[in-house]
């Protein structure tokens, strides 16, 4: 899978649970299945993602969504 494939995956599978109103379980899956390719393993919005869930920018689907939706 090339890392264009894979961060889609990342992103369809985070979306998923973003839409059911699981907003950290879905930003939960985007870290993990980064850390599952090697040209995103190390990706910095991993880090980002888990400050932000600290203090609480990530509370709204809108949030949520937008945040996914930047990664590249």
């Amino acid at each position: 899978m090339t890392r264009a494939e894979h961060m889609q995956w990342c992103k369809d599978r985070a979306m998923k649970y973003i839409s059911r109103g699981d907003i950290q379980q879905g930003v939960t899956s985007m870290m993990s299945d980064l850390m599952k390719h090697p040209e995103t393993e190390n990706h910095v919005g991993i880090g980002l993602a888990m400050g932000f869930m600290m203090i609480g920018k990530l509370n709204s689907q809108t949030e949520a969504e937008k945040f996914i939706n930047g990664f590249n």
